[in-house]
């Protein structure tokens, strides 16, 4: 299905039947990036997965324009307006996380739970480490620029804390190689995305006053030092919470997609 947007055309995907659950993905992750665990999501919620605008079949108006995390809030606010008059529950990863922050303090109304994975959200962190990390932003900008994905690749894995050589998966996990379409997606997703996360502003205070209730989730494995270990911290201790370990590392929901759907199904629906 298809929506127009402000400046876009976004695809998204309706799956299963029960209370509707919004997927947000990480990087350059579209609506098939999650399919393991989708599927296993789909006999108890109305799963909605989307391609973030700029990547696969959510096409710009001007394929050159900048693009800004208020508008990939504002787009998953018209989905779901699109959709049901009722708070939604959603799950983001990594940057689909700091989406759903920024939509809890834009239309709190449309949230019911956000479970918020490894959110990157450098406004959360304090002064020092904010500049380090969006620092190293830039920097993993122009190893891609200069080397490409062979060179930005383990710039990248270092930041969120993946070990590529020693990552443990699940087994029968289906495969995702890298097609033309997920290197355009890896593509946009740094060179533009990359920029969008770095410039944002998230104001504590109306994210701390938003009546969302707001999962810090964390993956098991991720490094309480990497950038993104530290803005899952930082979400709880804003929320006045603890993090909630999630199994596998920063790509849980890739990685252990059964162990996942069954973390995830406890923390929705605990009281």
């Amino acid at each position: 299905m298809f929506l127009a947007t402000d400046g876009a055309t976004l695809h998204y995907e309706v799956r299963g039947s029960g209370p509707l659950l919004l997927v947000s993905q990480s990087g350059e992750g579209d609506a098939d990036r999650s399919t393991d665990l989708v599927d296993l999501l789909i006999d108890r919620y109305t799963v909605v997965t989307y391609d973030r605008r700029g990547l696969s079949r959510s096409t710009l108006a001007d394929p050159g324009q900048r693009v800004s995390m208020t508008q990939h809030a504002d787009d998953v606010h018209r989905i779901l307006a699109e959709l049901t008059d009722e708070p939604a529950l959603m799950l983001g990863c990594s940057m689909g996380a700091a989406i759903g922050l920024h939509l809890a303090i834009a239309h709190p109304e449309q949230l019911e739970r956000l479970v918020a994975h490894d959110p990157v959200t450098p406004s959360l962190l304090p002064t020092g480490q904010r500049e380090r990390h969006t620092a190293e932003l830039a920097h993993l900008q122009k190893v891609y620029r200069d080397g490409g994905l062979e060179a930005a690749f383990p710039e990248i894995a270092r930041v969120l804390g993946i070990d590529p050589a020693h990552q443990e998966t699940e087994p029968g996990l289906t495969p995702m190689p890298l097609t033309p379409r997920r290197l355009a997606n890896f593509d946009f997703f740094i060179d533009r995305d990359f920029t969008a996360v770095a410039e944002a502003e998230l104001a504590p205070e109306s994210l701390r006053a938003a009546p969302v209730r707001i999962v810090a989730a964390c993956g098991s494995t991720t490094a309480p030092s990497a950038f993104v270990g530290q803005c899952a911290q930082s979400l709880a201790e804003l929320m006045g919470l603890r993090t909630v370990p999630f199994p596998g590392g920063h790509n849980g929901n890739t990685t252990h997609p059964r162990a996942y759907a069954a973390r995830l199904q406890d923390v929705l629906t605990r009281a």
